[in-house]
């Protein structure tokens, strides 16, 4: 199997969507110079306007969500380094040369060189070393060292199993060692995002200690057990650095009586020396009382942020530099526009691995500006031993992997541990305090008090549990009584079940006060024919079935009448009985008007009786689900609460990018310095994974090719500006709730 065969089969998936793949800072259209000075760099032209539709190709909805701007950045150079391999073995397979030599090659030899073991080693290595084998670019540092140390590369001529090397080994050792390089790129830029990103909480707080005094009377009191502890540590040094001092003193000048021989008279020396370092330190702090504890404090913390503002411009810095200086191979996306030389990709690689040691030994040296920094970078790489000059031969090329792939393995393994050990310290010198600091005097509020609720509980658990069962209860009894029963009943109105039905009187009452009032009238006018008009003559049975008909109807006028005339003569009616008898027959009347009002009551709710049942169930209904809906909401709400807490996070992320962009001091051509420019990576890389889940799918895609046309500042300053308004305008409907 050749280079070219290898090298395409690791390069045939980036070559395939070349086209989508997204450029972040290194645009094609963007005019660099590698490793220029900081200075230097603002003097840049403008970008072409040619190049313009080259630039921001565009991503896959799936690869857009799940890629940061490292992993873009890492496949992004790797796809160029194989297009740099596919283009040199395309002007190598062309050169005359190159035929003769192919024709002078016996199939021996070529079958001894695809047989080699340490051939078919390199090229597994390799394979595992692409950001393109796999659907994760980065690999981490401890992966990265054991494959080169797997390799086992060796200066010289001969290899690790001391066979000779062919010059195709010698190019897959190169071909290892970038591809190495580029892994370890993309580790120390991630690493140096996961430093800086967080300083800025750290800043957040000491902006809200700085905000008011109660913010900077509570530090205080939370850091007053560390003063403490400061201060006696300070006194007992101080006392045991002049208890040394007595004892060491010449005999001349101190006898042994001064110290003392048995160990009570050492004490009571030492203590004395105490009691002078704690009166002595007791006067410094009348001369500084002048100073409030509140304003130490304010003091304290001003410091620490500035520390924190230096150390994250530092590391922006070097982020900048790594991103905009390490592995530029100045192509362009389309393969046609290569123009290098056989030995112009390996310096480029040689001069990467010194920019990215210098970069991890300075990082973190606050004593230094951004300014100095960058120009050390530069300049210490420029003067770097180890990387080979342009006007060096292939020969003298071929002997530098094994070099290299130490010196990854020294930065992997040394270097970038020390960084994050360096970082962590700076962070834990300048950042907030822990939480320990932080929250000690409610925890002993709270263990102080542990021992009272424990003895109030104790004493009250026989009420306690009563509680708890009468909640119980009361709880049970409601959903029966107000939700079980009002539903079945409902459910019976709804299949006309008899028992259901809602009524305020019996269904024959009205029938049989009726009939009673009907043979009372008929009865009384029989008795007393006069009184219904006709004379002293019985009456028939038309009369009678007419009589019948005007009692329905309400219309008792026989008994009436005969009530009319014993009332003139009352006494005789009432010896006589007819008064009494007329009386009862209209209190007769009455319960029938009143059973019939009832009964017309009862149609009334005979109708309505859904409606009803529907009534009594409201109550217990609505109280179900205002008790689901709170208890629903203390966990609905956390995620709604996250939800507006990660837009609110990005809103407060958009003002810091348009801040750095609005307050940077651009180039002459509108492009961001090294530290704006890792500044804004920082603020991109947070924006790119608040924006998970926030967006619909097509909505995300477009916010995706926003954020990386914003982070690309190759367009300028202006035009970075318009996208930021962009993305508030277009998706203020989602980062406002």
């Amino acid at each position: 199997m050749s280079l070219g065969n290898i090298i395409y089969k690791f390069s045939e998936p980036v070559l395939a969507d070349i086209r989508r793949h997204i450029p972040l800072s290194a645009d094609p259209c963007r005019p660099r110079t590698f490793f220029i000075g900081s200075s230097q760099r603002h003097c840049q032209k403008n970008p072409p306007p040619a190049c313009e539709e080259t630039r921001n190709p565009q991503l896959s909805q799936t690869q857009s969500s799940v890629m940061s701007i490292v992993a873009d950045q890492v496949r992004r150079v790797d796809s160029q380094l194989d297009r740099l391999q596919l283009a040199h073995l395309k002007s190598a397979t062309s050169s005359p040369a190159l035929n003769y030599r192919r024709l002078s090659t016996t199939s021996e030899a070529t079958e001894q060189i695809s047989t080699s073991p340490q051939i078919e080693e390199l090229q597994v290595l390799i394979k595992a070393l692409s950001a393109t084998s796999s659907s994760k670019a980065l690999l981490p540092a401890w992966r990265i060292s054991m494959l080169l140390g797997q390799a086992g590369l060796s200066e010289g001529e001969v290899n690790a199993l001391g066979e000779t090397k062919s010059p195709y080994e010698k190019e897959l050792e190169w071909l290892l060692v970038s591809k190495a390089t580029v892994q370890a790129y993309g580790v120390l830029l991630n690493t140096l995002l996961e430093q800086t990103i967080p300083l800025s909480n750290d800043i957040w707080y000491w902006d809200e200690v700085l905000g008011s005094y109660t913010s900077t009377a509570i530090y205080t009191i939370q850091t007053s057990p560390l003063r403490f502890w400061d201060w006696t540590k300070d006194i007992y040094e101080d006392s045991r650095e002049r208890f040394s001092r007595l004892r060491e003193a010449p005999e001349e000048t101190l006898s042994a009586t001064a110290i003392g021989t048995s160990v009570t008279a050492r004490w009571k020396t030492f203590y004395g020396l105490v009691r002078d370092s704690i009166r002595e330190r007791s006067v410094t702090d009348i001369q500084a009382r002048v100073l409030s504890p509140l304003a130490k404090s304010r003091s304290e913390a001003r410091r620490k942020q500035a520390g924190l503002r230096r150390l994250r411009e530092m590391s922006a810095s070097g982020l900048g530099v790594l991103m905009d200086e390490g592995l530029n191979f100045d192509i362009s996306e389309d393969s046609t526009g290569i123009q290098s030389t056989d030995s112009d990709w390996n310096v480029v690689v040689e001069r990467s691995v010194a920019l990215m040691d210098t970069v991890l030994r300075n990082v973190t040296a606050l004593e230094t500006g951004v300014s100095e920094f960058e120009d050390m970078v530069f300049a210490t790489v420029a003067n770097d031993p180890e990387i080979s000059s342009r006007s060096m031969g292939m020969g003298e090329l071929r002997d530098k992997p094994a070099k290299l792939c130490k010196r990854l393995q020294n930065i992997l393994s040394t270097h970038i541990p020390a960084h994050v050990q360096a970082q962590q310290h700076l962070r834990s010198q300048y950042g907030r305090p822990n939480r320990l600091v932080r929250y000690w005097l409610p925890a002993t509020a709270l263990l102080l008090s542990s021992t009272t609720i424990l003895r109030i509980v104790v004493n009250r658990k026989a009420a306690i549990l009563e509680w708890i069962q009468d909640l119980g209860s009361t709880m049970q009894d409601f959903w029966m009584n107000w939700i079980v029963d009002p539903t079945k009943k409902i459910i019976k109105t709804i299949r006309h079940d008899e028992g259901s039905e809602v009524a305020i009187m019996s269904r024959e009452s009205l029938k049989g006060d009726r009939d009673s009032l009907e043979r009372m009238v008929v009865d009384f006018a029989i008795d007393n024919p006069q009184a219904a008009g006709m004379g002293g003559g019985s009456l028939n049975d038309a009369h009678i079935a007419e009589i019948r008909a005007k009692v329905k109807e309400g219309d008792l006028t026989p008994v009436l009448r005969a009530y009319e005339k014993d009332l003139r003569r009352p006494f005789v009616g009432t010896v006589r009985g007819d008064l009494v008898r007329t009386l009862l027959i209209q209190v007769q009347k009455t319960k029938v008007d009143v059973e019939v009002a009832l009964s017309g009551i009862d149609a009334l709710l005979k109708s309505q009786e859904l409606v009803f049942g529907f009534v009594g169930l409201t109550p217990g209904f609505l109280v179900c689900i205002g008790v689901g809906r709170y208890i629903s909401g203390m966990f609905g709400e956390r995620r709604g609460q996250k939800y507006g807490h990660r837009a609110g996070q990005m809103i407060r992320v958009l003002r810091n990018i348009d801040r750095i962009l609005t307050t940077s001091t651009p180039s002459p051509s509108g492009i961001l310095s090294y530290k704006d420019h890792g500044l804004l990576l920082c603020e991109v890389h947070v924006l790119r994974s608040r924006a998970a889940k926030l967006f619909p799918g097509e909505v995300e895609r477009e916010f995706f090719e926003d954020v990386n046309e914003l982070g690309d500042i190759s367009i300028g300053i202006e035009r970075q500006l318009k996208v930021v308004q962009r993305i508030r305008w277009a998706y203020g409907k989602w980062l406002s709730k």
